[in-house]
């Protein structure tokens, strides 16, 4: 995973960050709008683009850090390109979610909060997604999959979803 963050801190582009800031005319008030369109940019907030905003906006880095950890919508470590995401509330729980994220272990090589190496997937669970009525449920890149088995969840996690 470390070189993964590595290669990835290199196409940091922080011209990219500087127009993102612009785009804000710079005002603190917009500071999580900022940061949201940053992670849509790289699929993480770099430390480098924390900084610069930090420099440019003249916030505290502490501060910044304080919005970016408090929210779980933000990552601070490269995302992939497909999100995962296995509800392991109760309702899923008791439906087979276990099951789930040990057949996302088996396929994709990662388990809970890992990225691929090619950083083509990003596997999260969640402690709940507000559907029990369709229990076990994933998400696959905002898009919901409900009554997932192992043998599903291989073939969407293949591309032949069933």
């Amino acid at each position: 995973m470390v070189e993964c963050e590595n290669l990835h801190r290199k196409m940091v582009d922080l011209q990219k960050v500087d127009a993102i800031i612009d785009r804000y005319q710079g005002q603190s008030s917009y500071l999580i709008g900022i940061l949201q369109d940053i992670q849509a940019e790289f699929r993480y907030l770099p430390r480098e683009a924390l900084e610069r905003v930090s420099q440019k906006m003249e916030i505290p880095l502490s501060r910044i850090w304080s919005v970016a950890t408090f929210f779980r919508a933000f990552s601070l470590k490269p995302r992939g390109r497909n999100i995962l995401t296995i509800c392991m509330g109760t309702a899923c729980h008791v439906r087979g979610a276990p099951n789930l994220v040990e057949e996302a272990k088996r396929v994709l090589g990662v388990g809970p909060d890992e990225t691929t190496p090619d950083l083509e997937y990003t596997v999260e669970t969640v402690n709940c997604l507000g559907c029990c009525a369709l229990a076990p449920v994933v998400v696959l890149n905002e898009r919901y999959h409900g009554g997932m088995t192992p043998r599903k969840l291989s073939s969407l996690l293949q591309g032949k979803e069933e």
